[in-house]
């Protein structure tokens, strides 16, 4: 399972925590990330102070905090797709399926929910857009490396704001035959696509609705690491800054 870290942030119509209504949620996806790698880093912390013992993360000390098994419904151990559909959607299914259940019929994600409640929605991840576990939010296909039908989905998703490294398969379908390119399709249904954060600031206050991916040259896969990283490489962090703002945008009624 190729590690990446996503982050889907939606709003619930009647989420209640101390009796107060969330306005705004975060759903915040390390994959591959279980409880010895947070243990493991609050360790490391705590050693970097000199001291035995841990330094807690900051979202180790929240209220409420719970466990899940991590099989799939056909594999003891999951994949990416099916991991990301039983996170979006709350059920099980089979490894290499995107947002569909064991019989291939489609769930509707968190995020779907949160939309159809009349909550502006935001997907951003450090891999590409099109990858198996942002892709379980909004896309309903039977396998995970079908990149391009993926990509299709996205407009009929109809959320807010996308952002990650790019596609994959921006014009080659699942049977590798050369296909339309998907950035004017996602244009034509009403996404600006901005390539860098140079086109994002140029294009952001006149967009409805935003595709943000690395500029051009750059490989879509992922977002580099901070290692190999260049001035004007996209970060994590900058494109969750972005994602914040855009939602944020007019009228405020909460996003996911």
């Amino acid at each position: 399972m190729k590690r990446l870290s996503s982050l889907l942030l939606f709003v619930l119509l009647a989420a209640m925590v101390s009796a107060q209504t969330a306005k705004y949620v975060f759903y915040f996806i390390g994959d591959g990330m279980g409880v010895n790698q947070v243990n493991g880093t609050e360790m490391y912390l705590a050693e970097q102070e000199g001291r035995i013992g841990i330094k807690p993360l900051l979202f180790t000390t929240f209220p409420v905090a719970s466990v899940a098994t991590t099989f799939s419904a056909t594999n003891s151990v999951t994949d990416s797709s099916a991991a990301g559909t039983a996170l979006a959607t709350g059920v099980k299914t089979y490894n290499s399926a995107i947002g569909l259940d064991e019989q291939k019929q489609p769930l509707q994600s968190v995020a779907h929910r949160a939309k159809a409640a009349g909550k502006r929605v935001g997907v951003a991840t450090s891999v590409s857009v099109d990858h198996a576990t942002p892709a379980a939010f909004y896309a309903h296909q039977p396998n995970r490396n079908m990149y391009y039908e993926i990509a299709l989905d996205l407009p009929k998703a109809g959320f807010d704001f996308y952002a990650g490294g790019g596609f994959l398969k921006p014009h080659t379908s699942a049977d590798k035959q050369e296909a339309p390119s998907i950035f004017p399709i996602i244009e034509a249904a009403g996404y600006t696509v901005a390539r860098g954060l140079q086109e994002y600031q140029d294009k952001a206050a006149e967009a409805s609705k935003m595709v943000l991916i690395q500029k051009e040259g750059v490989e879509p896969d992922c977002l580099p690491y901070a290692i190999d990283r260049k001035d004007g490489d996209l970060t994590l962090a900058q494109i969750t800054e972005r994602a914040i703002d855009f939602l944020m945008k007019g009228k405020n009624k909460g996003f996911s």
